[in-house]
């Protein structure tokens, strides 16, 4: 199964695609925020069908295991998604962009240069989260 990853912020929204029985996912270029979750939602839909997905994964902040308002606020975009007619997966991203950035930091690139991977790369953390746990069921 093909799947959009999600990573949503309101400057940039990271985006990866991946495929769940091959078990790999790869980083894309993020989406600018458009400021309206409806807005965003029509284009990451419109960007899913360009990648032929099945299926969004959205990445849930969660807060110690808890809903705050980002994790609403991620539902939200979800909500929408669905109405658009879009499968969406919820999975917890906790710690997603702390763990791009030290993979980034990794590779020895610039400050600037992993600013604009970070997104696509806690987006690509956030579908393989998804796809080890679809594994483990």
């Amino acid at each position: 199964m093909r799947v959009l990853g999600i990573d949503f912020g309101f400057k940039r929204i990271g985006v990866a695609v991946g495929e769940t029985g091959a078990g790999v996912a790869s980083a894309r270029p993020p989406l600018e925020a458009a400021g309206a979750l409806k807005r965003d939602a029509e284009r990451i839909s419109l960007l899913a069908r360009r990648e032929e997905a099945d299926a969004i994964v959205v990445g849930l902040p969660l807060e110690k295991g808890v809903e705050g308002r980002m994790a609403r606020i991620c539902r939200t975009l979800g909500e929408h998604l669905a109405s658009l007619g879009e499968r969406v997966e919820f999975v917890d991203e906790s710690l997603s962009s702390v763990e791009a950035e030290a993979t980034l930091r990794g590779d020895d690139l610039k400050a600037s240069q992993r600013r604009k991977l970070r997104d696509g790369e806690a987006a690509r953390l956030i579908l393989e989260r998804y796809m080890h746990e679809e594994a483990s069921r």
